[in-house]
């Protein structure tokens, strides 16, 4: 039996998770920690840590949307190639060493972070894209997929820069496609943690109450400040991310 201040305490971090989640990624660096430290076996907190994101993402994705801000019909082929990468990345996370991504992904999230910090024509209108967005955003719905599903840290990052940087979308609108891919690739990675009963569930809803009102909060600052906000805590929790995977990995 959990203690209930126990599942109290990690309702408040699935609030805070939700929150940053959904202004600029990064709550698994809040969320997983966590549940470890609540005593979780790696598996089950990974697995667990999907199923409460997923929750939160999902809120995040319908605020932006409701606002504008997410065209869910143009991202559909987006949403099934990113929900097929992510299924085979899981699928072949134990037959691939991932031991160069420890080093890899941190040069690339400080990457994004110097970019996000001296970028001088970031905003929240559109520009011109650098590719079509129809046939390319699939392909980077598949490859960031495959990685989500494979290693995963960074992965809203990896979105939100390549909305910006190839398509062309307003750092508003980046970040609301950039949940709606993040949330299909936490649905692919449950597909195969459910069955293997991984997801401890108890724990999972009380988080996933938490991540609701997170989500929410975080959208609509996000949508009410747009770069202002978005733009320094992408920066931020690039920076953290990239830290913890060289120094605590």
């Amino acid at each position: 039996m959990l203690d209930p201040l126990l599942l109290l305490a990690l309702m408040a971090v699935g609030m805070l998770a939700g929150f940053v989640d959904a202004i600029a990624g990064g709550g698994g660096m809040i969320t997983v920690p966590a549940l470890l430290s609540a005593g979780l076996p790696p598996v089950a907190a990974l697995a667990t840590n999907k199923m409460q994101s997923m929750v939160g993402t999902g809120m995040a994705v319908f605020t932006y949307w409701r606002r504008g801000f997410v065209a869910l019909r143009d991202l559909l082929p987006a949403i099934a190639l990113t929900f097929a990468g992510s299924l085979l990345g899981a699928l072949a996370v134990s037959n691939v060493d991932v031991t160069l991504l420890n080093v890899a992904v941190p040069v690339a999230l400080i990457g994004i972070a110097l970019y996000f910090l001296f970028a001088p024509k970031l905003s929240d209108a559109d520009r011109a894209a650098r590719l079509p967005f129809g046939p390319f955003v699939p392909l980077m719905g598949f490859a960031i997929g495959f990685y989500d599903g494979l290693f995963g840290p960074g992965t809203g990052a990896f979105f939100t820069m390549g909305f910006v940087v190839l398509f062309g979308l307003g750092i508003t609108r980046a970040t609301g496609s950039t949940k709606a891919l993040n949330f299909t690739s936490n649905l692919a990675a449950l597909v195969i943690f459910i069955p293997g009963g991984h997801v401890v569930w108890p724990v999972a809803i009380v988080m996933a109450i938490g991540q609701l009102i997170g989500g929410y909060v975080g959208a609509r600052t996000g949508i009410r400040y747009g770069v202002k906000i978005i733009r320094p805590l992408v920066v931020v929790v690039s920076i953290a991310m990239a830290l913890k995977l060289l120094f605590f990995p």
